[in-house]
């Protein structure tokens, strides 16, 4: 997980990327991704903020021996796995917003790469029931 300040880094990084093109398509993508990381870190901010005020798991929410960060990665490896399960039934506009925010979670310099190893995964298990 990102705190605001990384957030807000990585936000910086694609307000400078638009600057840089000239190409309006990408500038777009850019600016959008911008917009998506300054409200990420808005959210986590007011997260850190209202921490006090919003529900936590339990201690017998959790497997014995696990951590936070291992109960939250199982949570999020069911979700995707929810999601590909799914994924043929999923509109196409919200199968791209999906893939394209998935594959801006890496290092920046990195996107292509991850980009290309989600939309393999994809198509290889684009008709798994």
């Amino acid at each position: 997980m990102f705190t605001p300040k990384q957030y807000r880094a990585k936000a910086t990084e694609y307000a400078q990327l638009v600057e840089t093109t000239n190409i309006p398509e990408e500038a777009r993508e850019f600016r959008k991704r911008e917009q998506s990381y300054t409200a990420l870190a808005s959210n986590e901010e007011w997260l850190a903020n209202n921490f006090q005020k919003t529900l936590h798991p339990s201690d017998q929410d959790r497997e014995e021996g696990d951590t936070l960060a291992e109960t939250e990665e199982q949570v999020l490896r069911c979700l995707g796995a929810a999601v590909i399960m799914q994924w043929n039934t999923i509109p196409q506009k919200l199968q791209r917003e999906l893939f394209d925010n998935a594959g801006s979670m890496g290092q920046l310099l990195q996107t292509s790469t991850l980009r290309g190893q989600i939309a393999r995964f994809l198509h290889k298990h684009k008709d798994d029931a």
